[in-house]
């Protein structure tokens, strides 16, 4: 993991956490993750949407897991011991977002974000706030907030 610069003072610069689906690397803003854990089995929930993995109990809270790779249209995971769940503060709900691992903790420079290009369909922008490049690897960085649909949203607060 890289070393993160601690200046609260400073706001040109983020913080994220990237992650692995498959081949390619997310991030996401480190102040909505509560803790990174490993996969243990959810229970499944009748007529959830198929990104739904199930509910944990985490320490007293359920905290549905969803499968970030299915949700972005990249198919589904097969959880297996190998597997992370982040556990992140998405639309004023936990939730738990089941990935292939953890790659880096980062700081970065706001005037090295880059936008989403034109040439990506729309729905693609709607996850995908922008680009970062950090050691010579090109990052998708996700907006955490349009993860899980409004309507289940609603039914959660």
């Amino acid at each position: 993991m890289s070393e993160i610069e601690r200046d609260s003072t400073n706001d040109n610069v983020d913080e994220l956490v990237a992650f692995r689906i498959g081949d390619q690397e997310y991030c996401m803003d480190i102040m909505l993750v509560r803790e990174i854990r490993g996969w243990a089995p959810a229970t499944p929930i009748p007529h959830a949407p198929d990104f739904v993995k199930g509910i944990i109990n985490l320490r007293g809270a359920v905290v549905p897991i969803v499968d970030l790779s299915a949700r972005l249209g990249l198919g589904a995971i097969e959880p297996e011991a190998r597997n992370v769940i982040i556990v992140a503060d998405v639309g004023q709900q936990f939730v738990g977002l089941l990935v292939d691992a953890v790659s880096d903790v980062m700081t970065i420079e706001k005037s090295n974000i880059q936008p989403t290009p034109d040439v990506a369909c729309e729905l693609a922008k709607v996850f995908v706030t922008g680009l970062i490049t950090f050691e010579d690897r090109l990052i998708r960085i996700l907006d955490a907030n349009q993860i899980m649909p409004k309507a289940i949203q609603g039914e959660a607060a």
